[in-house]
């Protein structure tokens, strides 16, 4: 009997975005570390989960894999998952409306919590206006990020390995530092906290910026609580809703410690899960 399956954290809702499967920057065997910790209720995936505007590269390791398994075997098991559309994964916007068992593919959704509070989870990508505008820029900007990445993993592997300092994060470092792009946050949760507010939600919950954060917005109007589920490029973060209260999920390196051969063989194989997903849907 293998202990692991009794310490899974039990969580009403968790939410994630911004994994962009497909990329050189995902960090896919943390997330699956993370994943197999976990034992949610219902799954909010908001937005580039597969990053299908960089699959020309033909980049798709085995871990990348074992995150899609992963989560259908949650299908199979009957969590609720909300595939919440973004600007990396758009194509699935065409299938808004599809269900199978207990995922769902939408561009936005309305949740109620406790206390009959309502939260509003959308990834948030119609507020960029490079997005609405320029979307080549966008996708240069895109390869351009994931380069960067390329070079930062190289740049640790020195600093590790040779001089033994520390993980450095250029792309964390220069939108930190860069007023544009500060500002650039500050109006994008601004716009969503407004419309929020508009709306008479008492969250607003986004992702696409990469900058997790859970914090009161008020204007004029009212007050909302602001959230964003950070992604898992640079932060390794995501939202979770237990007992009535949200926080944010912060990956912890020096705890992470790669899978166990015996954890691997519990994977589901591709045909013991396509087997339990047609038990599930009753086909």
């Amino acid at each position: 009997m293998n202990d692991n399956k009794l310490l899974k954290r039990k969580i009403d809702i968790l939410v994630i975005s911004d994994i962009h499967l497909g990329t050189y920057g995902c960090h896919a065997k943390e997330l699956l570390h993370y994943l197999k910790s976990v034992k949610p209720k219902t799954l909010i995936l908001n937005g580039d989960i597969i990053d299908i505007w960089q699959f020309n590269k033909r980049y798709w390791p085995k871990s990348h894999m074992k995150v899609v398994r992963h989560l259908l075997n949650w299908v199979s098991k009957g969590v609720k998952i909300y595939y919440v559309t973004g600007n990396h994964d758009e194509m699935l916007r065409r299938f808004t409306g599809f269900k199978l068992g207990g995922l769902s593919i939408v561009n936005k959704i309305v949740i109620k919590l406790d206390n009959n509070e309502k939260a509003w989870f959308f990834h948030g990508d119609v507020f960029d206006v490079t997005m609405q505008h320029s979307k080549w820029l966008a996708k240069l900007g895109g390869a351009g990020y994931d380069m960067l990445i390329l070079i930062n993993r190289f740049v640790n592997y020195v600093s590790e390995q040779i001089f033994n300092k520390g993980k450095l994060s250029f792309s964390k470092k220069i939108k930190n530092s860069v007023k544009s792009a500060i500002k650039f946050i500050n109006n994008f949760e601004s716009i969503a906290a407004d419309i929020g507010i508009n709306n008479k939600y008492d969250y607003v919950v986004c992702g696409h910026i990469h900058h997790p954060e859970i914090k009161l917005i008020k204007n004029n109007k009212g007050s909302i609580k602001y959230m964003n589920s950070g992604d898992w490029i640079e932060n390794l973060t995501s939202l979770e809703y237990v007992d009535g209260k949200w926080s944010i999920y912060q990956f912890n390196h020096e705890e992470f410690k790669e899978v166990e051969h015996s954890e691997e063989n519990e994977e589901p194989t591709n045909s013991k899960l396509f087997d339990s997903l047609i038990s599930e849907f009753n086909f």
